[in-house]
């Protein structure tokens, strides 16, 4: 029996994988830590870090978090941000401009078109409309209603107005709404925030620990950087201060690590540059000098640049993620097992989430918890399994689906991911999901001749051909149909059990699914039939055995045999060359899918 995995704020044990690469949330912190203590002199190629953000740019004016994903409003954020902060050029403001508005819900901003608004993305796109295009949001007066409806009973700001029926306050909502509210309203003087002031406060000023610091809420576990800065951040916006703010000060002080830099935790042993970001812009909101920790915090950031610009959240060499870590384990000989994977991954279960972080020190994912109970995490940990399944029930959002972590808009991908891993946890059912909210959510975002998105708009961007293509759906309500969202429905109505839908149906769903983006030459098409990907393909291969349908392996070696080689699989085959640790993942269990047969697909979905 393996040790049971631990709770306690300490960076996890074992061997994890890293890539070495930027990620875009750690070279935004970077940057605007190092902005906020007047020291972008220091970045680490400058012109390398701002071609990072630049090249996240889409055709449609949006940024997504790394090339070939969708737009959205957060990636958009923090790219622009970022440009402005290094002083350099943002292109196309007027493309980004209409991008935003195609996420305007008619009350407040979702994360993407279709998907429906909540208060993190409402925050991102009110200030990227007011601070970075000049302009205001298109209806002011019903962004203010929206951001109305946020305060729960008990005082504290939700993620949505659902959110806030159910009481789920939390400290992350209330910076996010008091500073879309700022951004809303030109930041003028004498604006009146739309919200009970003195029981916001009171909520805000109760989440400080006596140790000085705060929680994300009445639930979390332990004060952390992250809840810190987002509640004195938000303290401030409103013109007051914590209850003690000399003990947040000294709280803060105190988690300095031996370099000089930053801990998130008490007893947590990175220095990482979330930590650093938090507690210096908690500092300046405190009005505390910076002086005294900018040159060990400038040092420190400067030990976590990448190759070519950009940062990550640790040294390079160290910096691990969930994804890379589970498909090494995944992908293993499975005579050489990477048990120190496991344990890696049994780590990155950290305080206040039940969850698996992406990287440790961020917030819990869904999709990463998936992919690391697959590689056999916490396969003897009871009591660990048993916070993933508490954290996934409070995930659910009012509208049934899941999105990728707390508080953020439902979405196909992390509805799926989410029920697939209630199946490892022992099935759907018991967990405490409201399963027929799921089912009501994979259903609004089938799309039909007269489909409408999340706000109530019949969809316009849509195809009429794909309007009459049965069995097609988005990946939120209002999104484009493609053959993913679509399959990833199938599997969680086959998952739901009879009591939700008919098995014969989803089996044949999956039929003619698949036939109609079968390529010819090999593999499968996202949409249409022309040009394969490994996404696809790993997708459809997966739903057909669910289905119990049969596997045309010479189609499938066809494929495979383009996008493998010695030096790893590709995404597509016209894009040779490895894609990196998931990519080589995907293909190696698809090649051992042709010898194996069905069942040995994980659920492993990305996008």
């Amino acid at each position: 029996m393996t040790t049971p995995a631990t709770t306690a704020p300490r960076a996890p044990q074992g061997t994890g994988v890293s890539g070495g690469e930027p990620d875009l949330w750690c070279t935004y912190a970077a940057v605007r830590t190092l902005a906020w203590l007047e020291r972008t002199d220091s970045v680490s190629d400058a012109d390398g870090t701002a071609a990072y953000l630049t090249g996240r740019r889409n055709a449609d004016g949006g940024y997504a978090w790394s090339r070939g994903m969708l737009s959205d409003a957060w990636a958009t954020f923090y790219c622009t941000q970022g440009l402005r902060d290094l002083g350099r050029p943002v292109p196309g403001l007027d493309v980004t401009s209409r991008w935003l508005d195609s996420t305007w819900s008619g009350d407040a901003y979702a994360m993407l078109p279709g998907q429906a608004p909540d208060v993190w993305a409402t925050h991102f796109s009110t200030r990227s409309a007011a601070e970075l295009c000049g302009g205001r949001v298109p209806d002011p007066d019903r962004l203010l209603d929206w951001l109305s409806r946020l305060q729960c009973a008990e005082g504290g700001l939700s993620w949505s107005p659902e959110d806030a029926r159910r009481g789920k306050a939390d400290v992350r909502a209330c910076y996010y709404g008091v500073l879309a509210w700022r951004a809303a309203t030109g930041q003028a003087s004498d604006a009146t925030p739309p919200w009970d002031v003195p029981a916001l406060t009171d909520w805000l000023r109760a989440r400080q620990a006596t140790s000085g610091g705060f929680h994300f809420g009445p639930a979390a576990e332990v004060p952390c950087l992250w809840a810190t800065y987002r509640a004195v951040g938000a303290l401030g916006a409103l013109g007051e201060t914590p209850r003690d703010p000399d003990a947040c000060r000294d709280w803060i002080m105190g988690l300095r690590g031996p370099t000089g830099a930053f801990v998130r935790w008490e007893g947590y042993d990175v220095e990482d540059v979330w930590a650093s970001f938090c507690a210096v812009g908690t500092l300046k909101a405190l009005g505390a000098p910076l002086a005294p920790v900018a040159d060990a915090v400038t040092a420190r950031i400067s030990e976590l640049g990448c190759a070519g610009g950009g940062y990550t959240y640790r040294e390079p060499s160290a910096a691990a993620d969930a994804l890379s870590t589970a498909a090494a384990v995944l992908s293993a000989d499975p005579g050489s097992p990477r048990p120190e994977g496991v344990r890696w991954l049994e780590g990155c279960q950290l305080p206040n989430e039940g969850g698996v972080m992406y990287m440790p020190g961020r917030g819990s994912e869904v999709r990463c918890t998936l992919w690391a109970l697959a590689a056999g995490a916490f396969a003897e940990d009871p009591a660990a399994r048993r916070r993933i399944a508490g954290w996934l029930a409070g995930l659910q959002n009012a509208d049934g689906g899941f999105g990728y972590w707390e508080g953020r808009g439902s979405d196909m991908v992390s509805t799926a991911a989410a029920v697939e891993t209630a199946a490892l946890l022992g099935g759907p059912d018991g967990l405490g999901l409201d399963l027929r909210g799921v089912r009501t959510f994979i259903d609004s975002c089938r799309v039909s001749p007269d489909s409408h998105d999340a706000h109530g708009a019949r969809l316009s961007g849509v195809a009429d051909a794909s309007r009459g293509e049965p069995y097609a759906h988005g990946n939120v309500p209002g999104g484009e149909p493609g053959l993913r969202p679509a399959l990833q429905a199938q599997r969680v109505r086959m998952l739901l059990g009879p009591g939700f839908a008919e098995p014969g149906e989803a089996r044949e769903a999956v039929r003619a699914l698949l036939a109609r983006h079968r390529v010819r030459g090999g593999g499968y098409a996202g949409e249409g039939h022309r040009v394969p990907d490994l996404l696809s393909t790993y997708e459809a291969v997966l739903a057909a055995d669910r289905a119990g349908l049969g596997l045309d392996t010479a189609h499938l070696r066809a494929f495979t045999d383009r996008v493998r080689d010695a030096g790893g699989t590709a995404w597509s085959p016209l894009a040779p060359g490895s894609g990196g640790p998931l990519a080589d993942c995907l293909g190696t269990l698809l090649a051992r899918r042709l010898t194996a047969g069905p069942g040995v697909l994980p659920a492993l979905a990305l996008s």
